[in-house]
């Protein structure tokens, strides 16, 4: 079999869902800020204390196994996940995920770049590797995990960029078949912007070393502009790219699920591919920014409201960080 398929999708959301209004009790004069970047979502989610990457990634997977069967579990030959916030030093989440669906892949990958685009990132490193091996199925799981460990600190939540993030976890599976094929994957690293999306701490201090200032991610106006920019550029760039190599025109899309870091972006990125809003799902006011988790739980959300008939093109498109990172992949979507 020469085709792989994205053949189901799943989103997990925290129960803990927090209005806006509890970021802006806490609002801190010298943070509040008219930047596009930080226009608040009317809610989120948060992971509960104690919520582990591994609880979220079972949670996402589990629609999958009740769609396709518990089985599926014995094919999978390929696991690779992205924890925004792993909470085991070192290796990551990876195989804490792996032994807690009870599986012992012989491929397993802890990828901890591709940032919001890491669902796509996933997706390609998993279409390859079934293609060049005897794999025979892959699950590819993102979990965002710092909008409730991270931006409710003392000393962070009364930032502007606090009410941002939302927690969640997505997860995708991938047979070789031609149910739902993918078509196309395009995916570019711009290392010269690696690390400009920084951690840091007031008192300055390396983001493993004791102290008393709580970390956040550093943003300067510039470095925010500079993001805009790149971020409104990358991502229609990359669907262009595949819709090119497969041969239709972005109009033609009839869906585009993208990362949802903010209202512009979003706004933005149907403009300049010429798409209609309701081409484009959005949950941005409903979960926030959902990073990595953010394209499988749009997509999970727009198929379980019936706008994802079978045989549609579905394009899948983000950047990550400080735009080092960009991804499109396009399916023909098969239904579940």
């Amino acid at each position: 079999m020469s085709t792989v398929s994205l053949i189901d999708v799943a989103g997990y959301l925290p129960e803990n869902i927090v209005a806006a209004d509890y970021f802006a009790q806490y609002a801190d004069p010298d943070e509040v800020t008219s930047n596009l970047m930080f226009k608040a979502p009317e809610f989120r989610h948060h992971v509960a204390p104690g919520e582990a990457p591994a609880d979220m990634a079972e949670r996402a997977v589990a629609p999958i196994l009740a769609r396709q069967g518990r089985d599926t579990l014995r094919d999978i030959d390929i696991l690779i996940v992205h924890t925004q916030l792993p909470d085991i030093g070192i290796v990551g989440s990876g195989g804490d995920v792996a032994a807690r669906l009870g599986i012992a892949p012989e491929w397993l990958i802890d990828l901890h770049n591709g940032g919001c685009a890491s669902f796509v990132y996933g997706m390609k490193l998993a279409r390859q590797i079934l293609l060049s091996s005897d794999a025979r199925s892959a699950l590819v799981v993102t979990i965002q995990n710092v909008a409730g460990q991270i931006f409710t600190q003392e000393q962070v939540r009364g930032k502007a960029q606090a009410a941002i993030p939302g927690d969640g976890a997505g997860a995708g599976l991938l047979v070789k078949s031609g149910d739902s094929p993918i078509l196309d994957i395009e995916t570019r690293h711009l290392p010269e912007f690696a690390g400009q999306m920084t951690v840091i701490a007031d008192p300055p201090r390396r983001y493993w070393e004791a102290g008393v200032g709580q970390m956040h991610v550093g943003f300067t106006e510039s470095k925010i502009a500079k993001v805009l920019q790149r971020g409104n550029r990358l991502v229609p760039e990359v669907a262009n790219a595949v819709c090119e190599r497969i041969g239709v025109s972005s109009q033609e899309l009839d869906l585009l699920v993208t990362n949802q870091p903010n209202r512009a972006f979003l706004r933005n990125w149907r403009d300049a591919l010429q798409l209609p809003r309701e081409r484009h799902p959005d949950t941005f006011d409903d979960c926030g920014n959902l990073f990595g988790a953010g394209i499988p739980v749009t997509f999970d959300r727009a198929v379980d409201e019936g706008r994802v008939p079978t045989g549609s093109l579905v394009m899948f498109a983000g950047f990550a960080h400080a735009g080092d990172f960009a991804g499109a992949a396009a399916v023909r979507w098969g239904g579940r």
